[in-house]
């Protein structure tokens, strides 16, 4: 893993998120959560106690920052290492294919469309309009 290095000055001014995405970058190479976190208390000058009570912190910072992307096993990344993919199969609609890189598996989806019943049809006999009178403009003139 190479030593990241960054100057106290920019390290007061970023988030432990920050690092994590200099971190990634400068590795080329997914991590596990523990020790994409160790190695951002390492370069933050943080306690080795500090990992223990702020690792969920971590893990929360990461599942909602949209430059991370959590992988198979408990690995992170940066998300623009990932690319996806999508299919629509044109022949069958409710099926959709999404395929990811990087060896990720493929997940297929079966959406079905419910339709109660018991719903109305447009076209029954009771027509709510059926009392509706069109006036063109002269005739609405002379009734003001």
């Amino acid at each position: 893993m190479k030593k990241v290095k960054i100057s106290p000055e920019e390290l007061e001014q970023m988030s432990h998120a920050d690092v994590a995405n200099i971190v990634l970058k400068e590795n080329g190479k997914k991590m596990t959560i523990q020790d994409l976190f160790k190695e951002v208390i390492r370069i933050m000058g943080l306690p080795e106690s500090y990992f223990e009570s702020k690792i969920g912190d971590f893990f929360g910072l990461l599942s909602t920052d949209k430059r991370f992307i959590m992988l198979e096993k408990g690995f992170w990344d940066l998300k623009d290492n990932h690319s996806t993919k999508v299919v629509i199969d044109d022949e069958e609609d409710d099926e959709i294919i999404i395929e990811e890189e990087e060896g990720l598996d493929e997940v297929e989806t079966d959406e079905e469309i419910n339709f109660d019943d018991d719903t109305v049809d447009d076209d029954d006999e009771d027509d709510d309009l059926k009392d509706l009178v069109i006036m063109d403009d002269s005739e609405g003139e002379d009734m003001m």
